[in-house]
C-alpha cells in the first residue's frame, strides 16, 4: 500500500529525505525561476489572448499541484509558447477574444485537458505519446515558433492583425504597414534588440571580463526582468499610454479565486456543448504538452542520473492542468526553457516549484500595480525572442538525408501549421507517421540468407559472400507478422518458391518476429498448405518464447509439414543430409 501510495504521490518518498541543504538549493532556484517567470508569465497569457494576470494564475497552483505528483526534482510546470498558442487557436474558435466567453472556455480547456491527463496515466497510456515522432513534433514547434512571432507584430508594431495562420497575417501586415504606429514600434523594435543582444553577447560579454561562470549565467538569466524594468520607466515616464501605445493597464491585486466555466456571461454556449467542442483541441494540447514535459524532464534528469516515470507526469500534469482550470489560468506543460533555468539553479526537488508559486503569490499581491505602465510591445519582443530557440531550420536537411518518409511528415506538418493552423497541421502530421508506419511495415525486408563461411551465422545472400544449400530456401524476416503485412508475406514465399524449382524445404528464421497476430497466423496455415500441396516443408527457426507460446495454442504447429528448429543453423544442417 505503501509503494503504490508514493508511485502516486512521489512527495512522500522525497519528503521524507527533505533537510536543510535541499531547502538551500531549492530556495536559490526557486528566486532565478520566478525573476524569469513574471515577465514570461504575463508574455503567454498575452499569447493566449488572455488578460495578463491569468499567466500569474496559471503559474501558481500548477506548480503546488505538480510537487505532489510529479516525478521530475526539477521539470517546471507553468504556461508555455506551443501550449499558449494552441490555446488561442482552440478558444478562438468558440468565443471571440477579450470576453468574458473566452475566458471561461480557456478555463473549460484546460479542465478538458487536465481530465484527459489524469485518465491516461491512470490507465498506464503514456505510450499514446508515441505516435507523435520526432520529425512530427520537430515540424510542429519550428512552424509554431514562426507563427507565434508572426502573430506578435501586432503587439511589437502596433499593427491590426488577426488570423491564426502565415495566409492570413502575412497579406494584412502587408496592406496594414501604413498604419505602424511609431511609437510602439520603436519601444518593441528597441526591447527586441536589446533582449537579443542580451541573449548573445551579455554571457560571454561578462566572462570576458572577469565575471565568474555562475554569476555571469545568473545576470544573463535576470537581464530580461531589466529590460522590463526599463520599459516600464520610460513608459510611465513618458507617459506612452497616451499615445497609443497600449500597456498592461490595472491588473487584478491579490491571489486567484475559485473559478469554474458556467456561462454566468450568458452569451457563449451551455458548459457541455462547449466541453464537447474543445474535447478534441484539449487533447492535442494534452498530448503536445506531455511529450514536451518528458523531453525535457527525461533529458534534465539523465544529467543527474535520474529518472522519471511517464505516467506519473501524466497524471501530475492533469492535476496542475485541473489546478489552472480552477484557479483563473489556461493549459500548462513542463516549459523547456524555465525548467533548464531551475535545473542551473539547482533544484533538486519538486519542492522549488512551491517556493516559485510563493513568489509569483508575494509578485500577485504586492507588484501588480507597477505593471500597469508595462507595454505589451515589451512583452511581444520576450515571447519572440523566447521562441526563437523552438525554430530548427537543420531538422530539414538531417531529416532528408535520413530517411525520405520521414520528411514526408516533417515537412507536411510544417506546411499545413504555418498555412492552415496548429491543429490541422499536427493531426496531419500524426496521422501521416501512422501512414508511413503501416506502409513500411506492410513490405517488411525479407532476406535470402545463407551460412558465412567457418560460422554458423547466417546473412543476406545479397550484402555478404555465404554458402547456400541445395534444396534448401532460408528466409529471414525482420519484421513481426500482422494483418497489414501478411499478404505481402505470402506473395513474397510463393516467388522465392517459384524461382528455385529444386527446393524441397523452406526455413523461415524469425529472431525479429516478436509478434505474430490471427491474420498472420491464417497466412502462414495458408503458405504451409500450399508449400505442402507442391511437396515443399516449410520450417520455423529461432522462433521467441512469447510467440511460440501463443504458437501452441493455435493448430498451425501441429499441421506444420516441417519441424520448429532452436536455432537456423540447426535447421540447415538437420535437413541437408
Amino acid at each position: 500500500m505503501s509503494s503504490a501510495l508514493e508511485r502516486w504521490f512521489p512527495i512522500l518518498n522525497w519528503g521524507r529525505r527533505y533537510n536543510r541543504s535541499l531547502l538551500t538549493a531549492d530556495g536559490v532556484a526557486a528566486v532565478v525561476v520566478t525573476l524569469m517567470l513574471i515577465p514570461q508569465s504575463l508574455a503567454y497569457a498575452l499569447l493566449a489572448g488572455l488578460p495578463a494576470q491569468a499567466g500569474l494564475y496559471a503559474s501558481m497552483a500548477p506548480l503546488v499541484l505538480y510537487a505532489l505528483m510529479g516525478s521530475s526534482g526539477t521539470l517546471a510546470v507553468g504556461p508555455a509558447a506551443v501550449t499558449s498558442l494552441m490555446t488561442a487557436a482552440s478558444v478562438g474558435a468558440v468565443a471571440a477574444q477579450g470576453s468574458v466567453a473566452y475566458t471561461e472556455a480557456a478555463l473549460m480547456l484546460a479542465l478538458l485537458s487536465g481530465a484527459n491527463m489524469l485518465v491516461m496515466g491512470a490507465a498506464r497510456l503514456g505510450f499514446l505519446a508515441n505516435f507523435l515522432s520526432h520529425p512530427v513534433i520537430s515540424g510542429f514547434v519550428s512552424a509554431s515558433g514562426l507563427l507565434i512571432a508572426a502573430s506578435q507584430l501586432k503587439h511589437l508594431l502596433g499593427v491590426p492583425l488577426h488570423g491564426e495562420n502565415l495566409l492570413q497575417l502575412l497579406p494584412q501586415l502587408w496592406h496594414n504597414l501604413s498604419s505602424l504606429h511609431v511609437p510602439t514600434s520603436v519601444m518593441g523594435l528597441g526591447a527586441l534588440a536589446l533582449l537579443l543582444l542580451v541573449r548573445r553577447q551579455l554571457k560571454p560579454g561578462l566572462k570576458r571580463l572577469g565575471v565568474s561562470a555562475g554569476a555571469a549565467d545568473l545576470a544573463s538569466k535576470a537581464a530580461p526582468v531589466v529590460v522590463l524594468l526599463m520599459s516600464i520607466a520610460l513608459s510611465a515616464a513618458w507617459q506612452l499610454a497616451e499615445q497609443g501605445v497600449r500597456v498592461v493597464g490595472t491588473l487584478p491585486q491579490g491571489l486567484p479565486s475559485l473559478t469554474l466555466p458556467g456561462g454566468t456571461s450568458g452569451d457563449w454556449v451551455a458548459p457541455w456543448a462547449l466541453a464537447q467542442a474543445l474535447w478534441v483541441p484539449a487533447l492535442l494540447i494534452s498530448l503536445v504538452g506531455f511529450v514536451e514535459s518528458v523531453s525535457v524532464g527525461q533529458s534534465l534528469a539523465a544529467k543527474r542520473r535520474e529518472r522519471i516515470d511517464p505516467d506519473a507526469e501524466l497524471r501530475a500534469l492533469g492535476l496542475s492542468n485541473l489546478g489552472a482550470g480552477l484557479s483563473g489560468g489556461f493549459p500548462v506543460t513542463g516549459g523547456f526553457s524555465r525548467s533548464v533555468v531551475n535545473f542551473d539553479a539547482g533544484a533538486r526537488t519538486p519542492a522549488a516549484g512551491i517556493y516559485t508559486a510563493v513568489g509569483l503569490a508575494l509578485a500577485a499581491l504586492f507588484l501588480t500595480p507597477w505593471l500597469f505602465h508595462l507595454p505589451q510591445a515589451t512583452l511581444a519582443a520576450t515571447i519572440m525572442v523566447a521562441v526563437l530557440t523552438l525554430v530548427d531550420v537543420g531538422v530539414f536537411a538531417r531529416t532528408w538525408h535520413y530517411a525520405k518518409a520521414d520528411f514526408i511528415a516533417l515537412l507536411l506538418t510544417f506546411g499545413l501549421t504555418l498555412a492552415v493552423g496548429v491543429e490541422t497541421g499536427l493531426i496531419a502530421g500524426v496521422s501521416a507517421s501512422v501512414l508511413l508506419l503501416l506502409y513500411r511495415t506492410s513490405r517488411p525486408h525479407i532476406a535470402v540468407v545463407g551460412q558465412v563461411p567457418g560460422t554458423e551465422h547466417y546473412r543476406n545472400v545479397l550484402r555478404h559472400a555465404v554458402l547456400e544449400q541445395p534444396g534448401i530456401l532460408g528466409l529471414r524476416i525482420d519484421e513481426s507478422l500482422y494483418f497489414a503485412n501478411a499478404r505481402f508475406l505470402e506473395d513474397t514465399i510463393a516467388a522465392q518458391v517459384a524461382m528455385r524449382s529444386g527446393v524441397r524445404h523452406v526455413i523461415l528464421q524469425c529472431s525479429a518476429v516478436n509478434d505474430i497476430d490471427a491474420s498472420a497466423l491464417e497466412s502462414l496455415e495458408t503458405i504451409n498448405a500450399r508449400l505442402q500441396a507442391s511437396g515443399v516443408q516449410l520450417h520455423l527457426s529461432e522462433v521467441k518464447g512469447p510467440v511460440h507460446d501463443r504458437l501452441q495454442r493455435s493448430h498451425l504447429l501441429a499441421e506444420l509439414s516441417g519441424q520448429v528448429f532452436l536455432t537456423h543453423h540447426q535447421a540447415v544442417q538437420a535437413l541437408s543430409h
